[in-house]
């Protein structure tokens, strides 16, 4: 949201905040844009990424023989009959009637792959590599930028940036004047050339200012650093993550987490799970979906396969509504239920994150949610082309076109800043010192 240069400030040390604002925004705004873009358009892609399978892979995702179910074990025959020398790691069951099975299979010297079934004759219908589809390659770009841990780290640094962005933009959307009133919420229609592109960011900007906050709060427990090395643990320890009667399951010598593929809940993927019987796996696949179908869950859920002795059958459900979570562990050596969690037994913080992280995906109430979540991803790309538009028309020729250096501002103002944002946002405050000692250091060479 780009200040106008007509306006005043009424003192000098009102004058200097603001242009101290507008410097950090400028910045802030042109070192972030061309990964906010891409941000917004993989997460726009994401927010309807089932019409998008439907429409580009109906021959995958559609049962030819419609809403006939047969046992998973039976599915998962005819996938290793196809693939003999793949490792099957996980199947999901139809989520609806009409819908195909999803074999998750890693393939000796090459990608995984997912395998699609029809469930009424377990017919192989086809397969793929995940990132090779649209919605895929737009999941892990939205997450990582393609770029594994390095890209999450920048994703989750330009996410912290925003939030300054948005906060730094409302100052100075705020009138300075009284003449400025008139057109506060409104767009003043007179303006031609870079001050109707100002208006349009301006507006943009305010109206779409909660919601973008809404996304990057929600989007920031599946970062690395923040969700993985501080909300999660901190949650867990304070018995407000996972079911607390899992806790003493995990050990240093065993698997603590289920491999779901980054696909489970939120609160799932911390989560230690239960030991099985260190023998053979005794139970086969469809007993096991007997003692679900015995829970009540019959179609819709994930199950990882157990891989070496001792591991255990984990089940998950991942419906749009988080109230519906359930996660059963079964021992695959004697078929014992031996944990079993739901919603209810989630920690105040994994319910609000489980919350947060449906509607961030326009998963809870249906299309009106992802209609709803689409608005501030069409409003960043218009932030940052009106930004990048107005940058650009007022920039000398041949300069950045940067605001003006700024008086030097108290040391205490700068550390209280420097604090506020390693506690809220440790990468955002880190990065912070090393722009502010550069921009300091430039100013340094040019001004001998």
């Amino acid at each position: 949201m780009s200040p106008s240069h007509s306006q005043t400030s009424q003192t000098p040390r009102d004058n200097r905040l603001y242009a101290a604002v507008w410097r950090w925004h400028f910045y802030a705004g042109l070192i972030t844009a061309p990964f906010l873009l891409i941000l917004a358009i993989t997460g726009a892609i994401y927010l309807i990424n089932d019409e998008i399978n439907d429409l580009l892979h109906p021959d995958l995702r559609f049962a030819p023989t419609g809403n006939q179910v047969q046992a998973p074990g039976a599915l998962l025959e005819a996938v290793q009959h196809a693939y003999p020398a793949a490792t099957l790691n996980r199947i999901d069951m139809p989520t609806e009637p009409g819908r195909t099975a999803q074999i998750y299979i890693s393939p000796a010297q090459a990608p995984d792959r997912r395998v699609f079934v029809d469930p009424g004759n377990a017919a192989v219908l086809g397969s793929y590599v995940y990132t090779s589809t649209l919605v895929g390659f737009s999941d892990v770009a939205h997450g990582s930028l393609l770029l594994g841990n390095t890209g999450d780290a920048i994703v989750e640094l330009v996410a912290c940036w925003a939030f300054v962005l948005v906060i730094t933009g409302l100052y100075l959307w705020w009138p300075r004047k009284r003449t400025d009133q008139r057109h506060r919420f409104s767009p003043n229609l007179q303006q031609r050339g870079r001050k109707l592109w100002r208006e349009l960011h301006r507006l943009t900007g305010l109206y779409s200012a909660v919601l973008i906050l809404f996304l990057i709060i929600t989007g920031l427990p599946w970062a690395n650093l923040w969700g993985g090395q501080f909300l999660t643990p901190v949650s867990n320890a304070l018995g407000m993550g996972y079911p607390t009667f899992l806790r003493h399951h995990g050990s240093d010598d065993s698997k603590t987490l289920v491999d779901t593929h980054g696909e489970a809940p939120w609160t799932l993927n911390a989560a230690p799970v239960p030991h099985g019987h260190h023998g053979a796996s005794n139970i086969s696949v469809n007993q096991v979906h007997q003692i679900l179908v015995e829970q009540g869950v019959a179609l819709g859920y994930r199950l990882s396969l157990p891989q070496e002795p001792g591991d255990i059958y984990s089940a998950y459900t991942y419906p749009a509504q988080p109230e519906g979570q359930q996660t059963f562990h079964i021992d695959a050596h004697n078929g014992t239920l031996i944990g079993k969690a739901g919603f209810d037994d989630y920690g105040a913080i994994a319910k609000i994150v489980e919350w947060g992280v449906a509607l961030h995906m326009g998963n809870y109430f249906g299309r009106a949610n992802q209609l709803l979540m689409l608005c501030p991803c069409l409003a960043i790309i218009i932030l940052v082309v009106s930004g990048l538009k107005l940058w650009w028309k007022r920039r000398p020729q041949g300069s950045l076109g940067a605001p003006k250096k700024l008086a030097a501002g108290k040391k205490r103002n700068l550390a209280m800043i420097t604090a506020i944002l390693m506690l809220l946002f440790p990468l955002a405050g880190i990065s912070f010192i090393i722009v502010l000692t550069v921009d300091m250091s430039w100013q340094a060479i040019r001004s001998q």
